[in-house]
């Protein structure tokens, strides 16, 4: 009886073995469509379908190279694992694996902070993504937990949502929650009744962080408007993009006679005005001429294709015109780099300061290269005062730009303290103390012990070392790989909430994208639990790749979460 006992414990677990390895295959497939985002299921799923999708073209594929796949495939009656119903518990399962990692990962980390965000989908649902923010081995992480739906859009309902994610991570560590970042819309930002003031009632420590990148966005937008000249001379410019875009028959002359696109007329987002201005300041002259045979009415033969092309051949050789365009081709490139800085995934408080300052000097060097002297000559005086205007408006714009960044990125508790450990300021520092910004930081966190950072910054500025240490990370993996971190304890809690403090929402906007590239016209009847199972693999694929053994803990969760009638369960 034992001798065909463990015959038949042999026999069930290589059946459980086997089994096993079909699902993993399964699971493969699955990861390699949520990965690429490509839609799993077809048309029509059956056996004689010309169209079953990608995930049974993929299974099908995979069986032609493996015999036991196919083999389990042609003679399965239970269990083939191909159905939509086991292509969603699958996915379930991925996505709870994920998020027990994410939340282990915040349980190990000293500090959180949460980016969310919000938008409408091909469905027209209210969809709202949450991202978190902490460190994993000294190194700052942002990880997409999912998409949510509120049950409303006021602030009350979106806080409720983000308070109930919270929860899930924050069970009785009230101050671990240093940050959250939102886009700046009202219902978000309010100061009394928003979203950042109901989340901070339950959280003191949460500080409210503006999305920089959107800030810049506001402060350039100001600065264009604030003047008639310069706000006609955008609207020109958006007009003369929208000319080109919204007729085939004026692209073709452009691609003839420019031999280059311009932007498309989107006036929401900057970079459109931005490289529209570079595009049109490179081609100015080829864009006359291609107005020009316009104008003829040979190559496009409707009326008002003609006399918009009349009026923009005068705008493009308007003095005016010319002055604006030469005036923000200086500037629009400083704007691309600060704008592209703030979107890296990697940005800190310090990197933005020293890329704002930097900023701030590139447009006082452009300032000051606009010289009023040079209007004096042999000209008329009406001409005269026309250049002058132009250049004190010139000015003027300067002026507001310094005032909106100075006004916008002021001075706060996380960019202070990123003030203390920016190593080019270590010799100043070591000379003269930074007392008021110590003070400063302590005071927004108060968990900080006053004497014994004054002591471990003292020996920072002092030490040759530390000043050839660029960037918070680099001086964080340095206290680590020195076996330093208890030395300096104080400077690491501040380091820690540095690197946490995210200084954007791009990692919500990148979400979105994904979003409407899963949830399509043609995929828009998507459960919440697949779109959030989809859009993880999508998103955090490298970190799904580097988890260890993920496929078989996604097998443990599908074989452990109801009672199969295959086996799966080794004896």
């Amino acid at each position: 009886m034992d001798s065909a006992y463990r015959r038949a414990v042999e026999e069930h677990n290589q059946k459980a073995a086997q089994n096993r390895y079909v699902l993993n295959i399964i699971i493969n497939c699955i990861r390699f469509c949520g990965a690429f985002e490509l839609a799993l299921r077809g048309h029509d799923e059956s056996d004689t379908s010309n169209n079953p999708g990608i995930f049974r073209g993929l299974i099908n594929f995979s069986s032609e190279l493996d015999s036991v796949l196919k083999n389990h495939l042609e003679n399965a009656t239970v269990f083939k694992g191909t159905s939509k119903m086991i292509q969603n518990e699958i996915l379930e399962c991925i996505l709870e694996v994920c998020r027990e990692e994410i939340s282990k990962e915040i349980k190990d980390s000293p500090f959180l902070s949460i980016i969310a965000d919000e938008t409408g989908d091909v469905n027209n649902k209210y969809q709202m993504v949450i991202v978190y923010r902490y460190l994993v081995n000294f190194k700052p992480v942002e990880r997409y937990w999912g998409f949510v739906i509120p049950e409303g859009q006021k602030a009350e309902n979106l806080a409720a949502c983000i308070l109930a994610n919270l929860e899930q991570h924050l069970k009785g560590c009230k101050n671990k929650l240093i940050a959250q970042t939102y886009d700046g819309a009202n219902v978000m930002s309010g100061a009394k009744h928003g979203v950042q003031a109901v989340v901070k009632e339950k959280y003191k420590s949460a500080e409210y962080i503006h999305c920089h990148a959107h800030q810049l966005n506001l402060t350039m937008l100001r600065a264009s408007s604030s003047n008639p000249s310069v706000r006609v001379f955008f609207i020109n410019l958006q007009g003369i993009c929208a000319f080109f875009s919204n007729s085939p028959q004026r692209t073709a002359v452009l691609d003839e006679v420019v031999q280059k696109r311009l932007p498309r007329s989107v006036p929401t987002r900057w970079n459109f005005q931005s490289r529209s201005v570079n595009t049109v300041f490179e081609h100015r002259e080829e864009l006359i001429d291609c107005m020009k045979l316009i104008q003829q009415g040979n190559r496009v033969t409707n009326e008002s294709s003609i006399l918009q092309a009349s009026g923009f051949i005068g705008i493009l050789n308007d003095s005016n015109f010319v002055f604006w365009l030469n005036m923000f081709h200086k500037i629009m490139p400083h704007v691309d780099m600060l704008y592209n800085q703030l979107q890296r995934r990697d940005c800190t408080p310090s990197l933005v300061q020293s890329k704002i300052s930097s900023f701030e000097l590139e447009i006082l060097r452009i300032r000051s290269n606009i010289d009023l002297a040079s209007c004096s000559g042999n000209l008329t005086k009406r001409r005269k005062n026309e250049q002058f205007e132009r250049k004190r408006e010139a000015l003027e714009v300067c002026d507001i730009v310094l005032a909106e960044i100075k006004d916008i990125f002021k001075f706060s508790g996380h960019l202070g303290a990123a003030n203390l450990f920016q190593s080019e300021k270590f010799a100043d520092y070591n000379e003269n103390f930074p007392e008021q910004q110590v003070k400063f930081a302590l005071e927004t966190y108060k968990f900080v012990e006053e004497k014994k950072l004054h002591t471990e910054l003292s020996t920072i500025y002092s030490t040759e070392e530390f000043r050839n240490i660029s960037g918070a990370v680099s001086l964080m993996e340095f206290f680590r790989d020195n076996n330093l971190c208890s030395t300096f304890s104080e400077s690491v809690k501040l380091l820690n909430v540095i690197l946490t403090i995210p200084m954007t929402t791009c990692e919500a906007e990148r979400s979105f994208s994904t979003l409407k590239r899963i949830k399509t016209f043609l995929r828009n009847t998507m459960s919440e639990e697949r779109l959030c199972a989809l859009a993880m693999l999508s998103i955090e694929r490298d970190f799904i790749l580097n988890m260890r053994d993920f496929n078989e803990r996604v097998i443990e969760k599908f074989v452990t979460g109801k009672e199969r009638r295959v086996d799966f369960l080794y004896k």
